[in-house]
């Protein structure tokens, strides 16, 4: 057996026995995130080393001058105060606060150029890509707080092409830091990612107001990070608001890098494109221990929250709580699940029936839909693989279409009280549990091609 895929399989089956009860402590306790200090000794003004924001005059080398200097004085707090600051690629430093003052605004540069080249990730695989506008690698005990702005230049959106295979900035994207709190701003950006945490741990991001409207632009990704805080933030985006990945294909699942212990809570979303709260399709280092607690959606233009994957990608999507949600304006519906054709396959895929991604003990209670088209599709789950431990109780409101699952255990549905059901309200197909009485049968999912093994085992490379 591959070495990788025996780990694999070992640290699976230690979660299963960590998790046995279907919602465990782990899942209902409250994520705790470690900010970095909250009263810095030192304080230092970017304009004290030149900063103008004149909004015309680069101001990169001051802002990075200021940040470089607080660091090496042994960490504080860099102000910015009112004023534009036209700037390119900024890096964060360890034990360094970025306070953006009132009517302070960082304002992108249009010039790809001034923001550095390295290894970024970009749909779950890592590849050479532009650095953010205010991007952090290998930090701690650092952070940005308001009540400033920060506007990414709209010329700079969009995606890698064959002429022009770099990835594009993001707005923020610290990379394997420690202890970061973004707090009290705004963002503006679009055709590309506001916020990428990536490999990050102990992460708060509260009280942001994020608009990537007007193209293909995610809001937060949170990716292959442990113990993130989303609280009280205002997402209104063209993508998802909110995307959790962990890598994708043999990359991804050989790094096993896992995104989890995870919680959202109090926040108000909004999308115009895809969903509103996207977990996957880039699961190939697993997802685990998320909760969603007290959210409002006003519009999605799938759905609420969609939760993907595909054979290929493997290995996990397990834990995930949504409780206290209140969700209208939706075009697709409440609640999708796709395990079998979500993104494009990748061009290392994880073979054979570990490459079949498993998903349990799923848990949506405390539902409040309005003019939802479709409550749940749940169809789209491998017979190898069922979704073992999934409840869905306690919603009402008005709804046009009901509840469709397929290959599924340990069900419960209880306390479904919509109206306006122009249907069944539950079909059903290899689904058993409680609550099933009176389900229509639907007919089985078509099934993706298995994907096969390699002639060649695969290697980080």
């Amino acid at each position: 057996m591959n070495k990788n895929f025996a780990r694999r399989d070992f640290l699976r089956t230690a979660s299963s026995i960590a998790l046995a009860a279907p919602f465990s402590k782990t899942l209902l306790a409250d994520v705790v995130a470690h900010p970095a200090t909250a009263k810095p000794a030192l304080q230092l003004n970017i304009r004290d080393f030149g900063a103008l924001g004149d909004g015309t005059t680069k101001d990169t080398a001051a802002i990075q001058r200021t940040i470089d200097r607080c660091a090496v004085l042994g960490g504080g707090e860099v102000l910015v105060p009112a004023g534009n600051y036209l700037t390119g690629a900024i890096q964060l430093r360890s034990k360094v606060l970025l306070r953006l003052a009132a009517d302070s605004v960082i304002l992108g540069s249009d010039n790809m150029d001034d923001y550095p080249v390295t290894e970024l990730r970009w749909e779950g695989k890592w590849i050479p890509g532009h650095t953010a506008l205010l991007y952090a690698i290998d930090a701690e005990d650092l952070g940005i707080v308001g009540p400033g702005k920060i506007v990414g230049n709209n010329a700079l959106g969009g995606r890698p092409t064959k002429d022009l295979p770099l990835r594009h900035p993001a707005v923020i994207e610290p990379i394997r830091c420690r202890r970061m709190r973004l707090e009290d701003f705004s963002t503006s950006y679009h055709l590309m990612w506001s916020i990428h945490p990536t490999e990050c741990g102990d992460l708060t991001i509260r009280n942001l107001t994020i608009r990537s409207t007007g193209g293909n632009g995610d809001g937060i990704d949170v990716d292959s990070c442990k113990r993130v805080v989303i609280d009280k933030c205002d997402i209104s985006t063209g993508d998802d608001c909110i995307s959790l990945k962990s890598g994708r294909g043999e990359e991804g699942f050989t790094m096993a890098m896992p995104t989890e212990d995870v919680h959202i809570s109090n926040c108000t979303f909004a999308d115009a494109i895809f969903a509103c709260i996207g977990i996957g399709s880039e699961t190939s280092g697993g997802i685990r221990n998320v909760r969603i607690t007290n959210c409002k959606f006003t519009g999605a233009k799938s759905h609420a929250i969609y939760i993907k994957s595909r054979p290929g990608r493997g290995p996990f999507l397990e834990n995930f709580s949504a409780d206290g949600l209140e969700a209208s304006g939706l075009i697709g519906g409440f609640l999708r699940i796709n395990m079998l054709s979500s993104g494009i396959q990748d061009q290392d895929p994880v073979p054979g029936t570990i490459g079949i991604p498993t998903a349990r003990n799923l848990r949506f209670s405390n539902i409040k839909v309005t003019d939802c088209p479709v409550l749940v599709t749940a169809t789209e789950i491998h017979p190898d693989k069922p979704l073992n431990g999934f409840i869905f109780e306690n919603v009402t409101g008005t709804c046009a279409k009901g509840i469709s699952l397929a290959n599924m255990r340990n069900v419960v549905i209880r306390n479904i009280h919509v109206t306006g059901l122009t249907g069944p309200l539950l079909q059903t197909c290899n689904v058993h549990g409680i609550g099933l009485a009176g389900a229509v049968e639907i007919d089985a999912p078509k099934l993706p091609d298995a994907v096969p093994e390699p002639a060649v085992p695969y290697q980080l490379h």
